[in-house]
């Protein structure tokens, strides 16, 4: 027989302390700098493919071919996958933390696992966000065997994604530790 660890807690579900984030001593400004670069990632997503877009509205024929159509466009089932993201992200960090962990004072028990669903399904959508924009790079863009700088669209949208997706951990990490936004109001 095992003993649990000392530090076990029965009540933690799916609920990761980051210990090694303890280790680097960014004293008061840890929250406010996981929330700027949260900030920064999200940004840089969407830019990536707006710029993307943007490219593809005023893409033109090569000039020594002006009969040449221009092969792909950034449609909208281009924007799809991230909106999908973008929609994730919002359901992710509406979820209250503390009605996450299941702490007192917050309900029975089905608001718990109300909480934990809608949190897996915003986790879901992000994934699917980026499932679909790895399928529509692959499916649009790489198999008809498009030059490289139509593929850019489809590589702007994987990254788009991926970078909204580590937007929320950085910010769901950020926000999960106790900090000087949380107040005692008992009496």
């Amino acid at each position: 027989m095992s003993l649990p660890r000392s530090d076990y807690d029965p009540r933690r579900v799916c609920l990761n302390p980051f210990p090694f984030l303890n280790k680097i001593n960014l004293g008061k400004h840890r929250r406010a700098l996981g929330v700027y670069l949260a900030g920064a990632l999200f940004s840089l997503g969407i830019w990536t493919f707006f710029d993307a877009a943007i490219l593809s509205a005023h893409a033109h024929p090569p000039y020594n071919e002006p009969d040449y159509p221009v092969p792909v466009h950034v449609t909208f089932a281009d924007w799809v996958p991230g909106l999908c993201s973008l929609f994730g992200i919002l359901v992710v960090n509406l979820i209250d933390k503390d009605r996450v962990r299941g702490e007192d004072g917050f309900g029975d028990s089905r608001a718990v696992w109300r909480a934990r669903l809608i949190l897996f399904i915003g986790f879901a959508l992000m994934a699917g966000g980026l499932a679909g924009s790895v399928a529509l790079l692959v499916l649009k863009y790489v198999i008809p065997g498009y030059p490289e700088q139509y593929q850019y669209y489809g590589y702007a949208n994987v990254a788009e994604n991926v970078s909204l997706m580590l937007s929320a951990i950085v910010l769901w990490i950020a926000n999960s530790g106790s900090g000087e936004y949380e107040y005692n109001l008992s009496i």
